[in-house]
């Protein structure tokens, strides 16, 4: 079984609540599901959406996990190592 091998860059909790994707306020953009970094806690849009900021972010900033902040989903995804599962918010 593979597992994700960027576990320890997992910085940040996830969010309670969120106003939206955070680069579609700026813009004025409209977006499907969100994202949020565990390593910055940035908040992005699900590549389901026109923008895919949530993509965007990790393979430009090399954040490699991201975690579904849809209500009832407690999934995540690393780029990385191309895996999904579920963590614990820890911190």
């Amino acid at each position: 079984m593979a597992n994700c091998t960027h576990l320890d860059e997992i910085k940040v909790d996830r969010p309670e609540t969120t106003d939206g994707c955070e680069e579609c306020l700026k813009i004025g953009g409209t977006w499907m599901h969100l994202r949020v970094c565990r390593t910055c806690g940035q908040v992005g849009c699900c590549d389901s959406s026109p923008n895919r900021h949530a993509s965007r972010h990790a393979h430009e900033s090399d954040h490699p996990i991201i975690t579904s902040m849809e209500r009832g989903e407690d999934w995540s995804w690393c780029f990385v190592d191309e895996i999904g599962f579920i963590v614990a918010d820890r911190l």
